[in-house]
C-alpha cells in the first residue's frame, strides 16, 4: 500500500490509530465540485476521548529525551520532502491551490519540522540572579495537550507551524482542521508522524465542524489553544478563552496595505502588487488588500497593475492556471459584494470584476477611497484596490484608518526613508521594498490589533514562548531558616 492510501483514511479520523466515525462528510473540489473523498464527522465524545489519551501519552513524551523527540521531528521532515507531491496533489484539488503555491506550500511544511528539531534542543530556561545564597532559575516546561484550530487557505503550513514545534517541546496536539481542508490540513499530518514514529495518543486529528471546535475551546484538558482564522470567530475564541482563563494564540485576519512612494519603478511596484494581491486568489491573511500609491505615479501604477490582472486567468488548478478557485461559494458571493457596493460607491473597475462559477477574476479597482468597503473591509479574494494619496500625513491617516495590524509593505527609492516612515504605521510585520506576503519558518510572525493578540509563530523563541510554561525554580544545600 503507498503511502497516504486513501484506502487509509477514508471516512475515518485519528486518535493515534485510524477510527472509524458513526457519520463522514464529503471533501469537495472547489474547481470541479466533484466529491473526491470522504472524511469522519467527529463528535464531543470523540474529542473528549482523543484528550484523555493524549493527557495520558503526554506525560510519558515530556520526559522523553529532547534529542529523541528531535529525531522524530527529522524523520516528519523527511518524510513530508518525500512525499511533497502527495501534499501538492491534495492542496490542489482540496484547496483549490495553483501548482506553484501547491508546492511552495509543501516545501514550507517541510522547514516547519526541521526547524521543530532544532527548538527540541534549545536552551530551556535561564540562571537568575538572587538575594540569598541558593541557584534560581526560569525553566520552560511543556503545557500538556495543545488544541490546534487551522483554515483552510494554507491548510497545511498553518496546522505544522503549531503541530511540529508543540510536539517538539513535549506537548501533546489535538488538530481540529477547516472542514473544507481537513486532507491537506490534517489527515495528512496524522499520515506522517505515525510514520515517523511518534507514540501514539500524542497527535489526533478530528474532523469536524463549529461543534467539535467549541468542545475543544472549551474542554477543561486543553490549557493551551492555537487559532488561526477570521477575525470574527478569533473574538469569540478569545472571549471564551478569556472565561476559562486559557491562553489563546490567535493569528487572524488582515487589511494589508502596501504603501508605493513616488519614485520607485512602477513596473516592479506593479509586479510585487499584482503578487501581494492575487497570489492563491487572494485568500491568505497577508493579502495587499490596500495598495497606498503616491499621486505622481498614480495612473501609470493603476495602468500597469490593470495589465497584471488581465494577464492572470483563473482556471483549474491542474490546467496550470496561476489562479485557481475560490473556496466556496459563500465566500465568492461575499467578495462579489464588496466589489459590486464599492463600484457603486464611485470606485472604478480598471480590470477584472466578475466570475465564472468558483472563478473569480484577477480585479484591480480604482479611485478607492476610505469610505468605500473594498478599502475597509477584508475581502479575501483577488481584488486589488488601489488608493491614491499626496502627502505623508494623508498616508499616515489611510494606513491606520484600519483596525486591522498584520503586514505592511513600503515600496521606496530610499529604503532608510521608508524605515522611518514605518515608525507611524503599527503592524506586526514590516517589509521594505516588497509586498506583503511573507512567511519564513525561522521568523516570528504575527499580528496587532484586529490581526491578533500579539501572539507570534515562528522561530525558536517565539515557539518556546508560545507552548511552553515558565516555572521559577530555586534550590539551596540546606533548609532555609527563619525568625519564627
Amino acid at each position: 500500500m503507498t503511502f497516504f492510501d486513501p484506502q487509509t483514511w477514508d471516512g475515518r479520523y485519528f486518535d493515534g490509530s485510524w477510527a472509524l466515525a458513526a457519520q463522514t462528510s464529503p471533501v469537495t473540489s472547489p474547481s470541479t465540485g466533484e466529491t473526491i473523498a470522504r472524511v469522519a464527522a467527529t463528535t464531543p465524545a470523540d474529542l473528549d476521548a482523543a484528550v484523555q489519551s493524549a493527557r495520558a501519552a503526554q506525560r510519558a513524551w515530556a520526559v522523553v529525551p529532547a534529542e529523541q523527540r528531535a529525531a522524530v521531528m527529522r524523520r516528519a521532515a523527511a518524510i513530508i520532502e518525500e512525499h511533497a507531491d502527495t501534499l501538492a496533489h491534495w492542496l490542489s484539488d482540496e484547496a483549490g491551490s495553483a501548482q506553484g503555491k501547491a508546492h511552495f506550500e509543501s516545501g514550507l511544511v517541510a522547514n516547519e519540522f526541521h526547524l521543530a528539531a532544532g527548538t527540541a534542543l534549545m536552551p530551556y530556561g535561564q540562571l537568575l540572579q538572587s538575594s540569598r545564597p541558593r541557584l534560581s532559575m526560569a525553566r520552560r516546561r511543556p503545557v500538556g495537550v495543545v488544541g490546534v484550530i487551522s483554515p483552510f487557505n494554507f491548510p497545511a503550513i498553518l496546522s505544522a507551524r503549531s503541530i511540529a514545534p508543540a510536539l517538539a517541546l513535549g506537548n501533546a496536539v489535538i488538530l481540529k482542521p477547516d472542514p473544507r481542508t481537513s486532507v491537506s490540513g490534517g489527515l495528512f499530518f496524522a499520515a506522517v508522524l505515525e510514520e515517523a514514529g511518534l507514540p501514539a495518543g500524542l497527535f489526533s486529528v478530528l474532523p469536524g465542524g463549529v461543534e467539535v471546535g467549541s468542545a475543544l475551546v472549551d474542554h477543561p484538558g486543553v490549557p493551551v489553544l492555537s487559532f488561526t482564522g477570521s477575525t470574527e470567530a478569533g473574538r469569540v475564541i478569545g472571549a471564551r478563552a478569556g472565561q476559562l482563563l486559557k491562553r489563546a494564540h490567535l493569528e487572524l485576519g488582515g487589511n494589508n496595505a502596501l504603501v508605493v512612494l513616488g519614485d520607485v519603478d512602477v513596473s516592479a511596484a506593479a509586479s510585487a502588487g499584482a503578487w501581494g494581491s492575487f497570489l492563491h486568489q487572494g485568500q491568505i491573511c497577508m493579502t495587499t488588500g490596500r495598495h497606498l500609491v503616491h499621486e505622481s505615479i498614480y495612473d501609470d501604477y493603476v495602468a500597469a497593475l490593470g495589465a497584471k490582472a488581465e494577464a492572470l486567468p483563473a482556471g483549474d488548478p491542474r490546467s496550470g492556471a496561476p489562479l485557481g478557485p475560490i473556496i466556496d461559494a459563500r465566500q465568492r458571493d461575499k467578495i462579489d459584494a464588496i466589489v459590486s457596493e464599492s463600484v457603486a460607491a464611485g470606485a472604478r473597475v480598471v480590470a477584472g470584476g466578475g466570475y465564472d462559477q468558483l472563478y473569480y477574476q484577477a480585479t484591480v479597482l480604482a479611485d478607492v477611497t476610505a469610505e468605500h468597503a473594498a478599502f475597509q473591509r477584508e475581502i479575501f479574494g483577488p481584488v486589488a484596490p488601489v488608493t491614491r494619496f499626496g502627502s505623508v500625513d494623508e498616508l499616515v491617516e489611510f494606513v491606520n484608518a484600519s483596525d486591522y495590524g498584520l503586514s505592511l509593505g513600503i515600496l521606496a527609492k530610499d529604503a532608510y526613508r521608508a524605515f522611518e516612515l514605518a515608525e507611524r504605521l503599527p503592524s506586526g510585520i514590516l517589509h521594505i521594498n516588497d509586498q506583503t506576503v511573507d512567511d519564513e519558518s525561522q521568523a516570528p510572525f504575527g499580528g496587532v490589533g484586529a490581526s491578533g493578540t500579539g501572539a507570534r509563530f515562528g522561530g525558536h523563541e517565539a515557539n518556546i514562548e508560545a507552548f511552553t510554561e515558565t516555572q521559577w525554580v530555586t534550590m539551596q544545600a540546606d533548609i532555609a531558616t527563619y525568625p519564627f
